[in-house]
């Protein structure tokens, strides 16, 4: 890693540090969630970004970190942060374990069977077997976590949506950091061979069936965890909330953002976070066509995504003269 690039991410952690002390609840709330959204992405885009493995089913496994964490805290009595490694090994499994019966399946096939398993996920959680668990089509209300008392006895006094928002950026810290190191090494070298040339990668003596499967996993891991970070943050879960326009959004958001992009994972949170937002505010009629409004216009002035759009403009910056924006593939 550059010395330039260590000094910007370190810049922009001071910044996230201090956003939260300037903005109101509200806008601290929306800022966890974009935190919690980019945890998702990323997990999506190593899978897809990385791998080549197409999946329109990873709301399933946002909503499977959602209600285990739900669970946990409202029958079980456990603390909200012990929930979150649960969620996430919890989701671990079921990816890997998904992932293997994948392995025949590639491209527009692949995409079917994850899409299968977003559909069939509402009806799963509202089955009347798992009503005792899971509440049913009215869902678990989760009560919000108050900051700990030893911030309190050290002098620091912030809101509960404040420290939620903190919590959430200390483990998206975290996790960024060992998408970091996993994508950069000999794992993620895989990943990229494998999707570049799937037999290529096998004569290399590359098993790629158990990076597949492993990628798999470690994907729905990710999403796993800021699924229980979103039930948290948002203190409620329901079937309804988790169809399958959120995993097509998740994939709206890794396309825009930038695939095979850490960053881009961020820029594609901020992207399925505000612009539905701003598309309701232009036209409370017909959000979603200004909202499709946007998304062409995203994907045909930056077909790498905001990731290598920026990308691309470095390099022109640094050579003085304009890049293709294809040259901003990585």
């Amino acid at each position: 890693m550059s010395k330039k690039l260590v000094t910007v991410t370190i810049l922009l952690i001071v910044l996230a540090c201090v956003l939260p002390l300037v903005l109101t609840n509200y806008r601290t709330f929306q800022a966890t969630l974009v935190l919690v959204y980019a945890i998702a992405l990323l997990g999506l885009n190593i899978l897809t970004g990385y791998n080549g493995q197409i999946s329109l089913g990873h709301g399933a496994f946002y909503a499977i970190g959602a209600y285990a964490a739900a669970m946990l805290m409202d029958q079980a009595g456990m603390p909200y942060w012990a929930t979150i490694p649960i969620a996430g090994a919890v989701c671990l499994v079921i990816g890997f374990l998904f992932g293997l019966p994948a392995l025949r399946l590639e491209g527009l096939y692949l995409a079917l069977a994850t899409f299968a398993l977003a559909v069939s996920m509402p009806p799963i959680l509202k089955a009347h077997f798992l009503e005792k668990w899971t509440g049913g089509v009215q869902g678990i209300v989760i009560v919000k976590p108050d900051p700990p008392a030893w911030l309190a006895a050290a002098g620091v006094k912030l809101s509960a949506d404040q420290w939620l928002y903190y919590f959430v950026l200390a483990i998206a810290i975290v996790l960024f950091i060992a998408g970091w190191n996993l994508i950069s090494g000999r794992v993620g070298r895989a990943l990229v061979a494998i999707r570049d040339h799937h037999t290529a990668a096998e004569a290399m003596g590359i098993n790629s069936a158990i990076y597949k499967s492993l990628a798999f996993g470690v994907s729905a891991m990710y999403t796993g965890i800021a699924g229980a970070l979103g039930a948290i943050a948002v203190q409620f879960v329901a079937p309804d909330s988790f169809t399958v326009f959120l995993s097509i959004t998740f994939l709206v958001g890794i396309v825009v953002g930038g695939l095979a992009s850490l960053s881009g994972a961020l820029h594609g949170a901020l992207f399925i976070q505000f612009v539905p937002n701003i598309a309701d505010e232009l036209s409370k009629a017909a959000p979603w066509a200004v909202f499709g409004v946007f998304l062409i216009g995203f994907v045909y002035l930056m077909p790498t995504g905001v990731a290598g759009a920026l990308r691309a403009l470095t390099r022109r910056r640094s050579s003085g003269k304009l890049l293709h924006p294809k040259e901003a593939l990585p």
